[in-house]
């Protein structure tokens, strides 16, 4: 097991031991462990001599390599959404919104994750008969709000908020504002208000946010590079497009086999650039409204 997978699991305190009394609730003894290994302490070697690194899971790889730092948040745009943290402390939610993770150098990785996030844009650009890039085109010719078309994409249910049985909600359309530009806006400015959520979740566990690091295959979209800034409400920085999982991977071998006290440095292979953009609080109030609805 890595130091990622087991600190997900109910007897693992998301730092650097197990929960004897958990385990013995489960049990009714404490059973024997595996020994966790230490963000660069080798695990050995193969048959052949090459030396095995501890291993970590997908979130705290990619935090690794894309550089995250304590003040960064990662917020990943794949098939689901996740916003996380490098952070010094552990988090406790009550509500189970935020996960307790361990990150990949022996500090922790409050997580949120949504099931709603790139496939948003897919699905709204099939509607609209155009691809990807133009529906960037459209989102970005429509202004903030869409003038009050409000997209709550909860297309598959919905896990933060925990709503299962959720569907898709689109309202505030009347005639005039019906357009497929506002449509294409109020997808991307909903899958990004539910992502914001989980970055409330994470500041509301302490965590700072001094920027948001963008990732992941529906970070290239240009209308959410633009558009995120806004709904997010921090300074959004859009690293090269790469696999920063398998980034961090090496990133750990290769700290593993040099053994010094912080992993090597390859900031210079992200390339990132950093988009501002004026704060939308009401695109927020707009989609809370919205969500909150007959709930």
């Amino acid at each position: 097991m890595t130091t990622g997978s087991l600190s997900v699991c109910g007897p693992w305190d998301g730092g650097p031991a197990y929960r004897p009394d958990l385990l013995e609730l489960a049990f009714g003894h404490l059973p024997r462990l595996p020994r966790v290994l230490g963000p660069t302490e080798p695990a050995g070697h193969t048959q052949t001599g090459i030396l095995l690194g501890p291993g970590t899971g997908d979130n705290m790889a990619a935090a690794l390599g894309v550089g995250a730092r304590p003040g960064d948040v990662i917020v990943s745009v794949g098939t689901s959404g996740t916003v996380f943290a490098v952070h010094d402390r552990p988090s406790a939610d009550a509500s189970g919104i935020v996960a307790g993770f361990a990150d990949a150098t022996g500090r922790y990785l409050p997580l949120v994750c949504t099931l709603n996030a790139a496939r948003v844009l897919q699905a709204t650009a099939a509607l609209l008969g155009v691809d990807l890039d133009g529906l960037d085109e459209l989102a970005l010719a429509a202004p903030p709000g869409a003038e009050g078309v409000v997209l709550v994409p909860y297309f598959e249910g919905e896990r933060t908020p925990n709503r299962p049985d959720a569907t898709a909600q689109l309202s505030g359309l009347r005639l005039a504002t019906t357009t497929p530009a506002n449509l294409a806006r109020a997808a991307v400015e909903g899958m990004l208000c539910g992502l914001a959520d989980g970055l409330d979740a994470l500041r509301d566990q302490g965590v700072t946010v001094d920027r948001v690091l963008l990732i992941g295959g529906g970070a290239r979209s240009r209308a959410v590079q633009a558009i995120a800034p806004s709904v997010l409400d921090a300074p959004v920085v859009v690293p090269a497009a790469a696999e920063y999982v398998a980034d961090g991977a090496a990133r750990q071998a290769a700290w593993a086999l040099t053994g010094d006290p912080e992993p090597p440095d390859w900031s210079a292979t992200t390339a990132p650039r950093t988009v501002h953009g004026e704060p939308t609080p009401q695109v927020r109030q707009a989609y809370a409204q919205a969500r909150d609805r007959d709930v």
